[in-house]
């Protein structure tokens, strides 16, 4: 387990798929860092960007991706020694520099992410990195902000932070495109001002349903992913941040943006409801499930704490002191795609 703490921008740690020994740290300040847990040791460190906000590891653990707000673009490194294989700009109809949002793995060497400032979602074979091949999706809807890829590796939703609905890509196809699914879920209603982005991963389909958070609503979007129309709407004490669904899919956990992010509700997705809302502790800033989901860690900031409850009864079964910790990340997301 990788627990990211105190005052450092740290945004994403994923681990190496094909034996667990690396993490990849990708820091706000562009830093790409390579740990190896059985030393517990930074065994390569890169200053690859102004402002990096996350990354991907190819299926087979051999190439690291880091997506970039500044310069913008997606640099592509060999996961041993962090030397640069591919510098993937990413640019607007005028030319200009992209910010890169919801960067996935897919099956193979291939990387699928978002242009926030383009509008578009890019697909990158980099069978080889040396001359990869980069193919454009335009016109997607505007400012896709996160994404995430289903469990099959064949799609890719990204959420739109400037209109409501999302985008899905199906990445079987032999020329994907963009599908606008949701659109309009919030038309006749005001929408809240939003205090904190929500985040979309691979960890929010639960069984046949996907549970996506609704921007600027305290609502939590039911979407069936065989037609990709939406089922339900689920009522939820803020803004969610997160919505992450235990590995069995019985329970779906969401956190909140302020000022109720002291907060966390269980939804039971049998009856599509609230079941339970828990207080573990002040400024919830991330959920981790065990590989087997009978245990939830849950980060609690401004308390200096981890919680760690059972999923069945929501008895608390550990409290660990750690100073202002934030992201939480087991080595079991090693054998997940999109994580």
């Amino acid at each position: 387990m990788l627990l990211s703490c105190g005052d450092a921008l740290i945004d994403f740690i994923p681990v190496k798929a094909t034996d667990g020994r690396n993490a990849y740290v990708f820091g706000r300040d562009g830093a790409l860092t390579c740990i190896d847990l059985l030393t517990q040791r930074i065994s390569a460190r890169v200053q690859q960007a102004g402002n990096s906000i996350g990354g991907a590891i190819s299926a087979d653990g051999t190439l690291v991706a880091a997506q970039n707000y500044t310069p913008g673009g997606v640099k592509v490194f060999d996961a041993d020694g962090l030397q640069l294989l591919a510098d993937l700009p990413a640019l607007t109809a005028d030319g200009q520099r992209s910010r890169v949002v919801g960067l996935a793995d897919l099956p193979g060497r291939r990387f699928i992410y978002s242009l926030f400032d383009a509008d578009a979602i890019c697909i990158a074979d980099c069978s080889d990195p040396a001359h990869p091949s980069v193919t454009r999706i335009d016109g997607i809807g505007r400012q896709p902000y996160d994404a995430l890829v289903t469990p099959n590796g064949r799609h890719y939703i990204a959420g739109l932070f400037g209109e409501d609905g999302l985008a899905l890509v199906d990445t079987w196809a032999d020329q994907p495109v963009a599908r606008r699914i949701l659109a309009g879920y919030g038309r006749g209603q005001q929408p809240l001002p939003v205090f904190k982005m929500p985040h979309l991963r691979g960890w929010a389909v639960a069984g046949r349903h996907a549970y996506l958070p609704a921007i600027g609503r305290h609502e939590v979007l039911v979407v069936d992913t065989t037609t990709w129309t939406e089922v339900a709407r689920i009522p939820v004490a803020g803004q969610p941040v997160f919505v992450m669904a235990r590995p069995d899919g019985r329970q779906v956990w969401v956190n909140f943006a302020v000022p109720h992010y002291d907060q966390v509700q269980v939804i039971d997705t049998v009856g599509q409801r609230v079941a339970a809302t828990l207080q573990p502790g002040k400024a919830v800033m991330h959920m981790e499930f065990t590989p087997r989901g009978e245990s939830v860690w849950i980060s609690c900031r401004d308390n200096d704490k981890v919680q760690v409850l059972d999923t069945a009864t929501l008895a608390t079964q550990a409290t660990l002191p750690a100073q202002a910790p934030s992201g939480i990340f087991f080595t079991a997301r090693a054998q997940r795609m999109g994580f």
